[in-house]
């Protein structure tokens, strides 16, 4: 029996088969080849997608799968023709599948992109959109905290309400558990612990500022994380165990006084921080976010800005509390010297009233004795005694000169005048002294002087006078010269005048008088002390022929008003001294006619005011002298009731006791009604002061005569008051 074969023989493959299998393996292999391709472009694409690792793995199967097919290709072998049949359809199924499924991934997948993309960007943006709500709701929030916190700050300029204020809002916006801060002491060696917010540790303890936390917090403009463990984070008792919170430190700005610069704004002092350190809350995992630390750094900026505006008003109170200060003291120092200047004033007018009431009785009867049958030895004692009194007279108008100047109460009387005769007057005035002590005196008027100019007479008078006298007065032998003339305009700066600036114009020039004594002379450095009021006399004049005190030192004043400026030279002890003065002076034209001057006066009905009986009668004497019917008065009710229409000048004194002079005048005004009724009334008065002057003139009188009275001067009065009408001039 044959043995039955159930195996079919194999049979060499077709070659058709064949090659519809190699084929077949050839897709299979690149479907599969492409298909990893393609979810690695979809994994990168997708930016989203969760299970990456599954889609690298499903990938590498892939490859796998069609690395097996690609091998095929090479390891084709003989089979039966069922299994050739049955291998070829599955590989021709798979690879139709296979490149329908890579087909279409390749449609599906940029619709898969799209979705997938549009979806998730969506999301990123809402999520994104949520961030940044987040965000704007706690800048808002940071920015209210902000804004109350620095309105509660500002709400007061008081340093320690400031600080406190500050602790207490940062303790409850960012809930911290304690809050300090830490102030330079006075040497700025160390920080001292000033404020705390929960009281835990007692304020006054300190720590050196080398410290390299501090050197750290000081170092940068931000908040800065610090160990809970360094010395200024220690905030609370070390009791039982747990955990610190996150510790941050910010340096404060603070301005100091020093740094006050006049007329501008004061400027911050980069060397000077406080130090503000903020714990958050123990055992606790919470720490701190960047718009926390944002919101301390902001706080501490404020808080600078607001303890300097609290610096500079604490530095403007203790300005404005000096000056308070200083303004009482001022105004006490005021209303002192006004009642020093008052009293010594009222001391003055007391003393000038009192002095030349008997210089009035001694130049008064010394004119008259002068008018007797005398000696020549018995003229020559009374031309001295009336020149001596002169000089007493002048004397007292410096004094109340003086006094005037020092509160500028002097007054420049400009008016024409003929400066050779005042000139002339003065050496006149000085020559009797000079002949008792034997010394020569000359006068040098140059040729091109003026002779009438504008100016103070009195003034100028005085200070020749005083310049001049001075010389006299202290030089023992030898002789005194007196050098007039019309400054040069080269000559009018000197070096030796370097504060004096002439101001040349041609209505004006400068006047250069030069006084030269061979006395003993001056040391160089003596000069400057002649011009001082009332200087040693014992250390000058012992010294010196030039002299000292008052009439150097108001000549310079006197001077100094008219424009002019005075200087001593002395090329030392022994050989004499040079007294110079320049002084501006106006032009003025020779007067056309020269008043015609009476020399007597029989008859004239005078009636004569005065409180004191010596004055009156000494009044009286020059009056008769003069011709004149006199008729005394000791009060003004006794003038109201002789006076009459016969009487034709009524000298009165303004001072007199009761009813005073000005209402006399007042009376005698309404009692002559028409002007040519009334006698012409002089006020007779030894008051020098400007406001009984004024008040004269005010009131209706027609002139104003000072004592003491000469009875050249007598004569001159009742000359112009009856030609004029009225005393043009008052300075009598």
């Amino acid at each position: 029996m044959d043995s039955c074969n159930c195996i079919e023989p194999q049979w060499p493959a077709d070659e058709l088969l064949m090659k519809y299998q190699y084929i077949s393996d050839f897709f299979i292999a690149l479907a599969y080849f492409s298909i990893p391709l393609e979810l690695i472009y979809f994994v990168k694409r997708s930016a989203v997608f969760p299970y990456r690792w599954v889609l690298v793995q499903f990938g590498a199967f892939i490859v796998l799968c069609g690395a097996t097919h690609l091998i095929n290709l090479w390891t084709f072998s003989m089979h039966s023709r069922t299994v050739i049949i049955v291998l070829t359809t599955a590989k021709v199924l798979t690879a139709a599948v296979s490149c329908a499924t890579a087909l279409m991934l390749v449609h599906i997948i940029p619709e898969l992109l799209s979705v997938k993309t549009r979806e998730l960007f969506l999301k990123n943006k809402a999520a994104e959109l949520d961030r940044e709500m987040g965000m704007i709701r706690t800048q808002e929030e940071t920015g209210r905290h902000v804004r109350m916190l620095t309105h509660e700050i500002r709400s007061t300029l008081d340093r320690q309400t400031i600080l406190k204020t500050t602790l207490v809002e940062l303790g409850r916006t960012l809930a911290l558990e304690e809050c300090a801060l830490w102030m330079p002491t006075r040497t700025g060696l160390e920080l001292q612990l000033s404020y705390t917010l929960r009281h835990q540790n007692p304020v006054g303890f300190t720590v050196p500022i080398q410290l390299p936390v501090i050197n750290q917090v000081f170092s940068s403009n931000r908040a800065v994380k610090i160990s809970p463990n360094s010395p200024v984070a220690r905030l609370r008792p070390l009791v039982g165990k747990y955990i610190p919170g996150e510790v941050v430190a910010v340096r404060v700005p603070l301005l100091h006084l020093s740094n006050f610069q006049i007329n501008d704004w004061p400027e911050l002092s980069t060397k000077r921080y406080a130090l503000m350190v903020l714990m958050l809350p123990s055992d606790s995992a919470r720490q701190w976010h960047v718009h926390e630390l944002e919101l301390v750094e902001v706080v501490a900026d404020q808080v600078a800005v607001a303890l300097s505006h609290a610096a500079i008003l604490e530095e403007s109170m203790r300005a404005r509390d000096q000056l308070v200060e200083q303004n009482v003291a001022l105004d006490l120092a005021r209303r002192e010297a006004e009642t020093a200047i008052r009293a010594r004033n009222d001391f003055l007018a007391v003393m000038n009233h009192e002095m030349r009431t008997p210089m009035h009785a001694i130049i008064a009867l010394s004119s008259l004795l002068q008018e007797t049958e005398l000696t020549t030895e018995q003229r020559l004692m009374v031309e001295t005694v009336l020149k001596s009194s002169n000089l007493l007279a002048t004397l007292i108008n410096d004094v109340l000169d003086l006094s005037r100047l020092e509160d500028r109460s002097l007054e420049l009387d400009l008016r024409a005048f003929n400066l050779h005769s005042v000139f002339r007057e003065v050496t006149n005035l000085i020559k009797p002294i000079a002949s008792v002590k034997k010394l020569f005196l000359s006068l040098n008027l140059a040729p091109d002087l003026p002779e009438y100019v504008v100016g103070d007479e009195k003034l100028l008078m005085q200070t020749i006078l005083n310049v001049a006298g001075n010389a006299v007065k202290f030089s023992k032998e030898g002789g005194i010269s007196v050098c007039v003339s019309v400054a040069k305009l080269e000559s009018l700066r000197d070096a030796r005048a370097p504060g004096f600036s002439p101001m040349p114009s041609d209505n004006h020039f400068y006047l250069r008088v030069q006084v030269k004594d061979s006395g003993s002379g001056i040391s160089p450095q003596d000069i400057p002390k002649l011009f001082n009021k009332f200087a040693d006399s014992q250390s000058l004049t012992s010294k010196n022929s030039c002299g000292k005190g008052l009439g150097l030192a108001i000549s310079k004043r006197f001077l100094s008003l008219m424009e002019g400026h005075i200087w001593i030279e002395s090329e030392g002890l022994g050989k004499g001294c040079i007294a110079t003065f320049l002084v501006k002076l106006g032009i003025a034209e020779r007067p056309s006619e020269p008043e015609q001057l009476y020399s007597h006066f029989p008859g004239l009905q005078v009636l004569v005011m005065d409180g004191n009986g010596v004055s009156r009668m000494v009044t009286k004497g020059l009056l008769v002298h003069l011709g004149c019917d006199v008729t005394t008065v000791g009060s003004s009710e006794e003038c109201l009731r002789i006076v009459s229409q016969k009487h034709k000048v009524v000298f009165a004194d303004v001072g007199i006791s009761g009813m005073d002079g000005y209402e006399v005048v007042s009376v005698l005004q309404d009692r002559f009604s028409a002007r040519h009724q009334r006698p012409l009334i002089v006020a007779l008065t030894a008051n020098t002061d400007r406001a009984t002057k004024d008040n004269c003139l005010r009131v209706g009188m027609d002139g104003v005569v000072l004592k003491p009275i000469s009875l050249e001067k007598m004569r001159s009065v009742l000359s112009v008051l009856l030609q004029n009408g009225t005393l043009r001039e008052t300075r009598y």
